[in-house]
């Protein structure tokens, strides 16, 4: 009898995932065997792997259904080459997109699905429009590394920003460098972050505030899966990023360009702290099955 794996492919602005179902929490994910099934040329190709599990089934789980009971399912985020991450902004509208088109759940339209991740509960607000995730409270390190990504002269320093995962953004010079840059290979860091960050290298556009919207470029460096067409939590950094380097004054709400589409953010106060959200689309593409023992892998 074949070993075979049920998936579905999906993507958020280009950001794309396999995402499979395993409510019980049953099926062995190992590094190697996530990496081959994300590999562009010899498995099903993605920039991460997302599992739907039941919180319960999970040892993670209980801490996220203490935090809200209605925390039913957890998004299992893995990168490209195996290891796990915090959180995904793009993943997670996509998620949510795959538990209601695989009947999981059943929301009805503007209501708010609370969904566990590593860094927490998000809350996931389904509309017309597409997906809107409260990315939750934000933190500064204003003492961020040096940046040295690879095709840009000078290094730039970066400005850390947590939103559940860690980014390092830095501000480019124009267009031209932006474009210039080689992230093929990771941005060197220094200090390097004991945990790695993803980078973001951001320009704003010709009118940085338009309307009273904040309009900035990105391109990013994931960790762990490398340049990506768009990455939602480094999306709500750059523009968190950008509003801070830009002073009092600067708008709440930010329009930003990836190489795979735009997506919203915007800042809110809330009784403990200011929160950042993004909303974009969410796209499954295909559903399909593999044969594991035929897949090419190491580990």
């Amino acid at each position: 009898m074949a070993n075979t794996l049920d998936f579905t492919k999906g993507h958020g602005t280009g950001n794309d995932f396999v995402l499979i179902t395993d409510p019980a929490g049953e099926r062995v994910l190992t590094p190697g065997l996530i990496a081959a099934l994300c590999d562009r040329h010899f498995g099903i190709g993605a920039d991460g792997l997302i599992r739907a599990v039941r919180s319960e089934s999970l040892p993670a789980g209980e801490a996220i259904l203490a935090e809200d009971p209605g925390a039913e399912w957890f998004m299992d985020y893995y990168n490209a080459d195996g290891s796990t991450a915090e959180m995904c902004g793009n993943g997670i509208r996509v998620f949510v997109k795959y538990l209601i088109d695989t009947g999981l759940v059943t929301p009805v339209r503007g209501e708010t699905l609370a969904i566990g991740t590593r860094a927490g509960v998000r809350d996931v607000q389904v509309s017309a429009q597409g997906f809107a995730v409260d990315l939750g409270r934000w933190r500064l390190d204003e003492n961020g590394p040096l940046v040295h990504p690879r095709g840009v002269q000078v290094a730039r320093p970066g400005l850390g920003i947590n939103v559940g995962n860690p980014h390092v953004v830095v501000a480019l010079a124009d267009d031209s460098e932006l474009e210039g840059a080689d992230l093929s290979v990771a941005p060197i860091l220094d200090p390097a972050p004991p945990e790695g960050a993803n980078v973001e290298l951001v320009v704003p556009r010709a009118h940085l505030v338009q309307d009273g919207v904040g309009q900035i470029r990105m391109r990013v460096h994931e960790r762990g899966s490398g340049e990506t067409l768009s990455c939602g939590t480094g999306i709500a950094a750059a523009a968190l990023a950008t509003r801070h380097w830009a002073g009092p004054g600067a708008p709440h709400q930010w329009r930003v360009e990836v190489p795979g589409g735009v997506v919203a953010v915007r800042m809110f106060p809330t009784e403990e702290g200011e929160h950042v959200s993004l909303s974009g689309p969410a796209e499954l593409v295909y559903s399909g099955s593999v044969d594991l023992d035929r897949l090419r892998r190491e580990g």
